[in-house]
Formats: structure tokens, sequence, C-alpha cells
């Protein structure tokens, strides 16, 4: 487990591994979705995948990446909260925002 915790210290493979919770992701969408060169998320992924907390499928000349949610074990439920935490974080924010702009067109 202690690879699977260095490899998820950088944000980027967090970043990537979000992204492919719960369904495949081809690799040239990940790659579009940085402002890296696709070299650089391919390096990610082969992290990723060594390590075991993503999945690869070839499909023709597409490469598809997905988490393998059994290998993170404990570490599953972890990341979902720490997600979750953020959204929720992220949606206060917005309604507070929400709220300023109400009251200030009220006014």
């Amino acid at each position: 487990m202690m690879d699977a915790m260095a490899i998820l210290a950088d944000p980027t493979r967090r970043a990537i591994l979000q992204m492919v919770w719960g369904r495949e992701v081809a690799a040239g969408k990940i790659a579009a979705s940085f402002d890296v060169t696709a070299g650089a998320i391919s390096q990610h992924l082969a992290k990723l995948r060594e390590t075991g907390l993503v999945r690869m499928r070839r499909a023709g000349r597409n490469w598809f990446y997905e988490a393998d949610l059994d290998a993170l074990g404990p570490l599953a439920p972890a990341l979902e909260a720490m997600w979750r935490s953020k959204l929720d974080e992220l949606r206060a924010l917005a309604e507070a925002e929400q709220r300023a702009i109400d009251e200030e067109g009220a006014a």
C-alpha cells in the first residue's frame, strides 16, 4: 500500500484517478484534460498502471483506463470521501456567491 500512497502523492495522478473512477476513459481524453504533454500523462498513467491502481484495455488503436477499486482497497473510501468533501466545499462557495448576487440585485 505504501507504493500506492507514494504514487497518489502527486496531484496530477490523483486527478487522473478521479477522472477514471468508475468509468473507462480514453488515454487521449485524459491527456487533453491537462496542460502538460501527452508524454507526461502517459508516464503518469504508466505509474498508476504499474502500481495496479488503474486497469488498461486496448480497443483498436485506443487505450482505455479505469480505476481498479479492488486494488485500492481501504484507500477507495478515503479518496471518495476526500473528493465528496471538496465537491461539498465548492457547492457551498457557489451557493454563497449566488446569495450575494441575489442580495445585491434586490437592493
